[in-house]
């Protein structure tokens, strides 16, 4: 159980709370305001960028403005369209006493109707007497086709007055776009969450009592893109610091807290195949599908960044059509660090393959940078001797 200002949440499991609360967002409560009107609110982000910790503080408020929050922590083992509705009904009935009881009943049989469960829920949330909030968290640990299907119906049906958040690291398989283009969706992403250079330094400063100048904490905040997660650790390594500068300039993806944090939550939960694809590819400062084929020596690039991209993980696209990608600074220096322990012999490889790439498709200066990478100096010196006419050509 979690308390809000006196106040029950109803979880599985306890809702963490980091100093991020402490920092005042006004754009994000500017946001979450408007999720009163919207049939679904999506807080999707990579992990640590603190989705739950904004979520839990927005829920404090409309409790204390007479609403009921049933908030559900998810996991694997939730994976199951009877569990995970069980969990929901309970969690109903534990934050709005009498507001769902033919659902309870329904989901106490041995052997319930999910379906019918779903339904009877729609009609009793349309009759309760106050706002109910429903919070699902970690929704992205759920892949039952079955608990999507269920979810959709109940956001297609649900009266005014029920409203659902989901926090999730990768956007569930419901109809958004249809939302969308109807108005009855708010999105919080990482663009959202990401902490802006006034945010940055009172998180640093106020918040975690160190003592660094205006320029040091924005400094701090361009390397970490806003990611509080690698601002907290920073600040870690930070405490007691004597030249915080120097630390800033050299603060990368081979810091200790970063490495551990971004392989226990990020990399050690992937499939094999996406490992890999997130290894190979991250030798590129730019990625897109067919160059990511060329690298890797398979096809399939463009729906798998397409993929990454949906699973929020740490890749940002650069254009408005989706044709070129890159990863997050501190994500590709960890990615990188991996490679070369794990896969060191196939790094020359893998930039041969981006400057072959880069040579067919006029890329020169790319296409030198990654022959140099390879300890191709003979190519790249054939490369760069090759450019000079149309070099001349053009001055």
């Amino acid at each position: 159980m979690y308390r809000v200002a006196g106040a029950l949440i109803a979880t599985k499991m306890s809702v963490p709370r980091t100093r991020q609360d402490l920092v005042s967002r006004p754009r994000l409560d500017e946001l979450l305001a408007q999720a009163q009107h919207a049939r679904l609110t999506l807080v999707s982000s990579p992990a640590g960028f603190g989705k739950t910790t904004l979520i839990a503080g927005r829920m404090g408020d409309v409790m204390r403005e007479g609403s009921a929050v049933a908030w559900l922590s998810l996991d694997g083992d939730d994976d199951d369209a009877e569990r995970f509705w069980r969990y929901v009904v309970t969690t109903l009935d534990r934050s709005a006493p009498g507001t769902v009881p033919d659902a309870c009943e329904l989901a106490k049989a041995a052997v319930m109707s999910p379906d019918r469960v779903v339904t009877v829920l729609v009609n009793e949330l349309a009759a309760a007497a106050s706002d109910v909030w429903l919070v699902l968290d970690d929704y992205h640990t759920l892949q039952s086709r079955a608990i999507h299907d269920g979810m959709a119906f109940l956001l297609a049906n649900i009266a005014p007055r029920t409203h659902v958040v989901i926090i999730t690291r990768a956007d569930p398989d419901l109809p958004l776009a249809r939302w969308r283009v109807r108005r009855e969706l708010v999105e919080v992403r990482v663009a959202d969450l990401r902490f802006t250079a006034t945010e940055t330094e009172t998180f640093l400063n106020g918040v975690n009592g160190l003592n660094l100048s205006a320029p040091e904490a924005e400094a701090l905040g361009q390397r970490t893109e806003g990611w509080v997660a690698a601002l907290q650790l920073a600040a870690l390594s930070l405490q007691g610091h004597e030249e915080p500068g120097d630390f800033i300039s050299r603060f990368a993806g081979n810091d200790k807290y970063v490495v551990d944090y971004l392989v226990d939550e990020v990399l050690a939960h992937q499939d094999p195949e996406i490992r890999e694809f997130l290894l190979a590819t991250s030798i590129l400062d730019r990625l897109s599908g067919s160059l990511c084929d060329a690298v890797t020596g398979q096809d399939g690039g463009r729906p798998m960044l397409a993929g990454l991209e949906r699973a929020n993980l740490f890749l940002f696209p650069l254009d408005d059509h989706r044709a070129w990608y890159r990863y997050h600074h501190l994500f590709v220096d960890v990615l990188r660090a991996r490679l070369l322990q794990e896969r060191g012999e196939d790094v020359s490889l893998l930039h041969l393959n981006a400057s072959r790439w880069y040579e067919d498709n006029d890329g020169v200066e790319a296409s030198v940078r990654h022959a140099l990478d390879a300890d191709e100096y003979s190519r790249a010196t054939y490369l760069m001797e090759a450019a000079l006419p149309s070099v001349r050509r053009n001055r």
